[in-house]
């Protein structure tokens, strides 16, 4: 996800350029004003689950190194999710994009697609994945889609691993 998260928002006055690009801008509640190269945008063709709504989101640069990061909804700016790399701590959870959603993603069998998970950091902070319904993203085509894997034991709530 490296590349993905370099370049893709800049906190610079409103109206500069990129090289060929005009920077846009959205408000957010998180996140406050932030311009972004529109290029960069991830495209959920079908939303996410339960935000079908919600098609567009910037991925927010880190502000500390680590596995977690936040994507920003440009169509509701009061709406962000925090993603991750579920290898990071479930070193079996394998996902691969079938045929029909190869294609919705815009991407061959030989394109890279890579499988994110929505975390979700309640008050008491004990960190949980959604490891049932992961996030697949072609960084090629900058689609990302939401699926629901049927007939598994991964959990909605996944809570981590004891280190």
């Amino acid at each position: 996800m490296e590349s993905v998260r370099s370049g893709c928002v800049e906190r610079k006055p409103a109206g500069k350029k990129t090289a060929m690009t005009t920077m846009s801008k959205v408000s957010g509640t998180r996140f406050g004003e932030i311009e972004y190269d529109p290029s960069a945008v991830l495209h959920f063709p079908e939303g996410l689950i339960g935000f079908s709504n919600l098609q567009r989101f910037v991925v927010m640069p880190q502000s500390k190194p680590g596995p977690l990061f936040w994507i920003q909804s440009i169509d509701d700016p009061a709406i962000a999710f925090v993603l991750t790399d579920p290898g990071n701590f479930f070193l079996d959870y394998v996902v691969a994009p079938d045929t029909a959603e190869r294609r919705k993603l815009g991407i061959g069998d030989e394109d890279e697609c890579l499988v994110l998970a929505v975390v979700t950091v309640p008050p008491d902070r004990k960190i949980t994945l959604n490891l049932a319904a992961p996030v697949l993203f072609a960084p090629k085509t900058h689609r990302a889609l939401q699926v629901i894997l049927e007939k598994s034991d991964w959990q909605t709530r996944m809570p981590l691993p004891a280190a």
